[in-house]
């Protein structure tokens, strides 16, 4: 049969809204950029999937005629966004063209055939656990700007390494991050009994993952979560979205952690720290942003330069009575570290002119972030 409804606008737009970033991946496959929409009891199916990460949301419709088809995901969410009625409804003609009427518009629309479309993937439907959103959204926050680009040529820094871990009566779950630059590990306590959760010897998330996953937590109090092995799938009452894990090994990030003294502490305010860096890093050069760090007692003096327009210097005011140190780092780095971070003072634990930093604070509890040097 041929497909045809009427929904109302916002619903629709939310909907689809939540697949553009899905689905408008440049691929080879053209039946991707498509949105596949099904009738289903009570309303539509929406699915998106690059093949990497899959949506598939539900939302109230009319149903005047049962039937699947697809849709540029692009177009028939701008059509949505600009309509000027609240009520739309959408009709498939012969050769997966449809027409959509919004208010005195009408639009004609080609698709394609649904078969054509990726068969969403099947998953457990008994091995959830419901957990609130905002202990995903905080991990990923803390984790997400170290993930590597995907032109690494380690596979695995392109990821996020997942873990569970008990100690004594607590349960706690880690996400960690490294682009070999740089290091980040956010870890949170959670009440749940997560025995449930199987996680592989080693659980990679890809950062596609991660971002679509960070989308799904952030209009939601909870959210269910499984673990198989090869997906993770994260569901609520009207949606679901599946993730394809990566293989692969990540470095051993707990022998970074533990080969740095945390004796030779600077403690310093974080904000006027960031402030700071914003200012000197408008004259480094070059993509490594690097800055001169001169540390001595109680005084931190930050300068970058840059060959064809000038240098800077800026001052700043720290705790710290160890020996003086000179020091090169990406500044970037150091930004995007402090931007994350929620406290007034940040500890940063650095023992030669050549070791990496490794910062943390009591008031971040259960984040850790390692920079390496750089050479100056």
């Amino acid at each position: 049969m041929a497909l045809k409804f009427t929904v109302t606008k916002n619903d629709f737009l939310e909907g689809l809204n939540s697949l553009q970033n899905i689905t408008n991946k440049k691929g080879t496959l053209a039946i991707l950029s498509n949105v596949l929409i099904e009738s289903t009891n009570g309303g539509l199916l929406l699915t998106g999937t690059d093949l990497e990460v899959g949506l598939r949301i539900f939302i109230n419709s009319e149903i005047q005629s049962e039937g699947s088809l697809t849709l540029p995901s692009k177009k028939i969410f701008e059509i949505v966004r600009e309509s000027g009625s609240e009520i739309i409804s959408v009709e498939e003609m012969d050769n997966s063209w449809v027409i959509i009427k919004a208010g005195l518009s009408t639009y004609n629309l080609a698709g394609m055939p649904s078969d054509e479309f990726p068969e969403f993937p099947e998953y457990e439907k008994d091995t959830f656990i419901s957990l609130e959103s905002h202990i995903f959204l905080e991990l990923i926050e803390k984790v997400i700007f170290s993930i590597a680009n995907e032109q690494e040529n380690i596979y695995s820094l392109t990821s996020v390494l997942f873990e569970k871990d008990k100690v004594g009566d607590i349960n706690y779950l880690r996400m960690v991050s490294s682009d070999g630059h740089r290091l980040s590990i956010m870890q949170k306590d959670v009440a749940a009994d997560i025995d449930k959760l199987v996680l592989n010897n080693v659980t990679l998330i890809p950062k596609k993952g991660i971002q679509e996953w960070k989308k799904f937590c952030e209009n939601r109090d909870t959210i269910d979560i499984s673990f198989e092995p090869k997906q993770l799938v994260l569901r609520d009452k009207g949606a679901v979205m599946v993730i394809r894990l990566k293989g692969g090994e990540f470095p051993q990030y707990t022998a970074i952690v533990e080969a740095i003294e945390l004796t030779n502490c600077l403690k310093i305010s974080r904000i006027p720290f960031l402030e700071s860096l914003k200012r000197i890093n408008l004259f480094t050069e070059d993509i490594f942003h690097t800055i001169q760090l001169k540390v001595e007692k109680d005084t931190m003096i930050l300068s970058s330069q840059n060959a064809d327009l000038g240098n800077a210097k800026d001052e700043q005011s720290i705790s710290y009575d160890g020996e003086p140190l000179t020091l090169g780092f990406n500044c970037r780095y150091f930004i995007e570290t402090l931007g994350v971070m929620d406290c007034e003072t940040v500890q940063a634990y650095i023992n030669t002119n050549s070791s990496p930093c490794l910062m943390k604070s009591e008031d971040d509890t259960g984040f850790i972030s390692i920079i390496m040097p750089m050479q100056l």
